[in-house]
């Protein structure tokens, strides 16, 4: 439990720095210049934030996290970048964000109501969505994109250009080299699916009906043997009667980098 408030003696607050009201900035903090800190939110102690950065309302960050720094990119020349931060996510221990590039939209994003664990790292161009979990050690690479309600277990590293589909779970030490479609279960090195997050889905109000019909879609798309077209074709009325497996078909028809077999 935080034991003090608002700026501590020992902190760095550049004059640019924009901070919230009821802002907590503990001991030994830095707070750069161009860095917008909104109301609530939390830097427990030696939190480093850089800008330019945007942190919403009601983020707690502790300790060593180090928040909108230069790029680990060998393209990156110093230019303009941006980080933008939702709002209730906690970031633990250690956790490490690092803005864009220009060579992509030149900001990273992170959604709301987010867990990031000790060690996480989210590297440059990464687009976040709302409500995921990324356990100890979680790495993705840049330009990864993460959907909503997902969650990355403990060591698993995501590479770049890969996308993470919505309410998805990746195992522990998983090595994820092509996209994970909405609701599967993935995990191994590299890795492959498991079947479906049925318990997650339960436990976020999916439907028993919908269940099913994204269950039917998975048999499909991996089972049958068809290519994607294919699949496509024979789910087209499910797909238009449930969004939940339209979402499904779109993800795995719109992923470049392919998904995971």
């Amino acid at each position: 439990m935080t034991i003090f408030s608002g700026i501590h003696s020992s902190a760095i607050v550049e004059q640019g720095a924009k901070i919230g009201r009821n802002v907590v900035i503990g001991p030994w903090c830095y707070v750069g210049n161009e860095v917008e800190i909104g109301d609530d939110t939390v830097l427990e102690s030696h939190v480093v934030v850089k800008g330019p950065t945007k942190i919403g309302k009601n983020n707690r960050i502790f300790q060593f996290s180090s928040i909108g720094e230069e790029c680990q990119d060998k393209k990156y020349k110093g230019e303009r970048t941006e980080l933008i931060i939702g709002d209730n996510n906690i970031f633990r221990e250690c956790v490490t964000i690092h803005r864009g590039t220009v060579q992509d939209s030149s900001i990273t994003t992170i959604g709301s109501d987010n867990l990031f664990m000790a060690y996480v790292h989210i590297a440059h161009d990464c687009i976040v969505g709302d409500h995921n979990i990324f356990a100890n050690n979680a790495t993705i690479a840049g330009h990864v994109e993460v959907g909503d309600w997902a969650i990355l277990g403990g060591f698993t590293g995501v590479h770049q250009f890969c996308k993470v589909g919505s309410h998805s779970f990746c195992g522990v030490g998983s090595v994820v080299v092509k996209d994970v479609p909405p609701y599967v279960m993935a995990a191994g090195q590299n890795a492959t699916p498991f079947g479906l997050n049925s318990e997650g889905l339960k436990r976020r109000g999916f439907s028993k009906t919908a269940i099913t019909e994204i269950k039917r879609a998975y048999r499909t798309v991996y089972r049958k043997g068809l290519t994607i077209d294919e699949a496509k074709q024979e789910l087209q009325e499910s797909a238009q009667a449930y969004p939940e497996v339209k979402a499904f078909i779109d993800f795995i028809a719109d992923s470049p980098r392919g998904i995971i077999r």
